[in-house]
């Protein structure tokens, strides 16, 4: 699915080969290692593999999150159909110094509304640990609710849901 989306201050659109710099970064920093794991990635042939991997999986798609301001690469929106889940996984990583100045929300949000106006994807999931308070935050703002916890590979996580309900009226 492509979504180049533009907002006031960001683009989102597929992510490229071109983006292992950004990748080997986000994937190393953090927040990345902590609340998403360890991918091993130690090299830009490393980053380049990952990224060819995600290029070729099917029901995985990654938009790279940048500042129309110099087109710099801040983060990454996911869109992820997970064998433990019935709908596919919203999801968003951004580098640590991009975080809490609204670009996780702002690119997310869109990324959601377009997603959401295909009736096949009329219900989204997403998944997070319990201890990832801002990614909680984050979700809630964008309207998804508390599901249910589950585990996943000795993990618990929490799975959150928005449903686009056609209104009546």
């Amino acid at each position: 699915m492509q979504i180049p989306v533009i907002t006031n201050r960001l683009s989102i659109g597929a992510l490229s080969i071109n983006d292992h710099d950004f990748v080997f970064e986000l994937l190393n920093s953090k927040g990345w290692l902590e609340f998403i794991g360890n991918r091993n990635i130690h090299s830009k042939e490393d980053a380049v593999n990952y990224i060819s991997k995600i290029l070729v999986t099917p029901n995985l798609t990654y938009w790279v999150v940048r500042l129309t301001d110099g087109n710099i690469p801040v983060g990454i929106i996911s869109f992820i159909k997970r064998d433990y889940l019935l709908h596919y996984d919203l999801g968003f990583a951004f580098l640590p110094q991009y975080m809490g100045l609204g670009y996780a929300y702002e690119a997310a949000a869109e990324v959601k509304l377009k997603i959401m106006q295909d009736p096949a994807h009329a219900q989204l999931l997403a998944t997070t640990f319990p201890h990832n308070s801002s990614s909680i935050r984050l979700l809630k703002k964008l309207g998804f609710q508390y599901e249910k916890q589950i585990e996943v590979k000795n993990e618990i996580l929490q799975v959150y849901s928005v449903t686009n309900r056609p209104s009546h009226g």
